[in-house]
């Protein structure tokens, strides 16, 4: 894949990335808590994929923690500091499917099982991993 693909894919997920965490933003106001958390879920998954296109990886799959270990056999620094946010991807990892479907919890449906403090929680841990994945796009598609 060329160089100007590579990065224009990347930031096309990285955009939808960020499109997730505002939209989850607006349903976390109106009491849509699992459905906001789903989509910080999607926004910390999307990113973490952007940053996986920019380095011209094949990608696949929707566990952020794995595709955040992956990296391990891309490069080993930016794996150290992916590292950081193991425990945030192991979290949101657990919210892409109860938070989607009425039988993803026993007698539970979503709207009854998610609460304003874990949309928040959702929100803090997916927000800094976009903001983290923003940080290195910009500056692997700059050359730095």
């Amino acid at each position: 894949m060329s160089i100007a693909k590579r990065e224009t894919d990347a930031l096309r997920w990285l955009n939808s990335a960020k499109s997730d965490l505002e939209t989850g933003e607006l349903l976390q106001q109106h009491g849509k808590y699992s459905h906001s958390c789903f989509l910080y879920q999607q926004a910390a998954e999307k990113a973490v994929k952007a940053l996986h296109i920019s380095y011209d990886c094949d990608v696949w799959g929707h566990s952020i923690q794995k595709l955040m270990e992956d990296f391990l056999s891309i490069n080993s620094e930016l794996h150290q500091l992916l590292s950081r946010y193991i425990n945030s991807a192991r979290v949101l990892d657990r919210l892409y499917i109860p938070t989607r479907y009425p039988d993803g919890l026993p007698d539970l449906t979503p709207e009854a099982a998610f609460s304003s403090e874990d949309a928040q929680d959702a929100y803090e841990r997916s927000n800094a991993i976009v903001a983290f994945v923003t940080g290195k796009i910009k500056l692997s598609t700059t050359g730095q």
